[in-house]
């Protein structure tokens, strides 16, 4: 990747890379051009972006029948990150989970017996968007569990022998999943073997999604970690979450055609599908007026992208390395995550504590549960704010007198595999009521509960809830449920 100097010209004297969105608004705006069009507040200043905040006028395209300067905007995206096409979402990863969901289970090519329904095969940590999508769409999910229980919610560690073996039974079944659908990283920072989860999925024919929300950024990284480059065939990223782009701003990436996979001229028809599909699929789940303030700052991002982020990128992971040695060495239990995050390990019900000692101290956390707490940096941190946060850990330390091997191992909770009663579509729109959690044994669950997106439902729509569901909702302090009425 080239720098660009102050002229705005890179080191051979190209032009600074194109940004036709943000462009285009910026012009609109010094037009000084009387708005009798949409939005309501007509350019005059309320919260001060509302000159640059404008909707389909004449030369702006359109985000689902995008041919103009949108259009341009992804192709830009789709080169950065070398797939064969990238859409844009303004809604974040819950639209583009959504669309690919939608993908998958419209795809021509899977193989479903007269009068079933489709089934996905996903990791049990899934986003609410995907439990929605399933409702939405009536389809069959497939639960794929950590196999030997979780220290939390967020966690649901899968192994290429668990998918393989899993994969072959549904297939003695009959039952043929339209795709495997797994988070990675998932809220705490952990990642799955990508490479070999895709690998087995393409064996088997089965398509590989992959909710890489948090993970924007690691196609940036010197080995690339994002999922499309180790084999997904369709993956999301929330590019607000690491990158530099306004809340909502995601990414729907669609994998090229000959990786990873034997049966090329197969793959390479479906991505062409899928790709003459996204448009529809984005549309279907998204709101007609998308924000062209999103739309700006996720174009301004290809250049910030191109310009010297990867060496930005480098120098920053190596300043967080350095903060988690600190951390180690003042007593905390630092996980291993994707190299953007810290998350520790903390003695059993003291995150929510330690979370609120930082915020006296003007931090806050990415989250915080019983036995971890998260922080989510970017380049954007500097090093100022990372010495601040060191600082104040140091002192939360010395106060808890914290020794990293006094921290007990947190609990575990079994594999739990609650019995499904009716379909998740089914169960989210009957009629329901809510009703104190120690009353709900043996009721049926109305709606997903979790502590924070992506995490494993403790019980989803359709389930029937037992008692140890009811003593998981009353660990993460969840006191009330949604069930079907009798």
């Amino acid at each position: 990747m080239c720098d660009y100097d102050a002229r705005g010209r890179a080191g051979d004297g190209r032009e600074k890379m194109k940004t036709p969105i943000a462009e285009f608004v910026e012009k609109y705006e010094q037009s000084k051009m009387l708005r009798f069009h949409m939005p309501g507040h007509k350019g005059k200043t309320f919260l001060g972006c509302e000159g640059i905040d404008i909707t389909e006028v004449k030369g702006a395209d359109s985000l689902y029948e995008a041919d103009g300067i949108i259009a341009e905007s992804e192709e830009t995206a789709t080169k950065l990150f070398g797939t064969f096409r990238t859409l844009y979402s303004t809604e974040g990863s819950s639209q583009c989970i959504r669309a690919m969901v939608y993908l998958a289970v419209t795809n021509k090519k899977q193989e479903i017996r007269a009068g079933e329904r489709s089934l996905i095969l996903a990791a049990r940590n899934v986003h609410k968007a995907f439990l929605h999508a399933a409702a939405l769409l009536d389809i069959d999910v497939e639960w794929l569990w950590s196999e030997n229980g979780s220290e939390s919610l967020c966690k649901c560690d899968i192994s290429a022998k668990q998918l393989k073996n899993t994969l072959e039974r549904l297939e003695k079944s009959g039952r043929k999943p339209a795709a495997v659908y797994v988070t990675s990283p998932n809220y705490l920072g952990q990642q799955l073997d990508i490479e070999s989860l895709s690998k087995v999925s393409h064996e088997h024919g089965v398509l590989f999604l992959v909710d890489n929300a948090h993970g924007a950024y690691l196609h940036f990284l010197e080995n690339s970690e994002h999922p499309i480059d180790l084999g997904a065939d369709l993956c999301c990223d929330s590019a607000h979450k690491t990158l530099p782009v306004l809340t909502g701003g995601a990414y729907l990436h669609i994998a090229n055609g000959d990786i990873g996979v034997e049966d090329k001229k197969k793959r390479r028809e479906t991505v062409r599908w899928m790709a003459d599909r996204s448009k529809q699929a984005m549309s279907l789940f998204g709101s007609t007026s998308p924000s062209y303030l999103i739309m700006a700052s996720l174009d301004l991002c290809n250049r910030y992208m191109a310009e010297g982020y990867r060496e930005k990128l480098r120098e920053k992971i190596e300043q967080i390395d350095n903060l988690k040695k600190d951390l180690v060495r003042q007593g905390w239990k630092i996980e291993k995550t994707d190299p953007l995050k810290i998350t520790m390990k903390v003695p059993e019900k003291a995150g929510k504590n330690i979370s609120d000692r930082l915020r006296k101290k003007k931090i806050e956390c990415e989250y915080a549960e019983e036995s971890y707490i998260v922080f989510m940096l970017t380049v954007e941190n500097t090093e100022e704010e990372l010495a601040c946060l060191r600082e104040s850990l140091g002192e939360i330390a010395g106060q808890l007198q914290l020794r990293s091997f006094d921290i007990p191992k947190a609990i575990t909770f079994p594999t739990r595999k609650g019995e499904q009663i009716c379909s998740i579509r089914q169960a989210i729109f009957s009629p329901t009521e809510t009703i104190p959690v120690r009353e709900a044994f043996g009721r049926i669950c109305a709606t997903p509960t979790v502590t924070c997106p992506p995490a494993i439902p403790i019980a989803v729509a359709g389930e029937k809830i037992d008692e140890q569901a009811i003593e998981m909702f009353e660990y993460y302090g969840i006191m009330e449920v949604d069930v079907l009425k009798k």
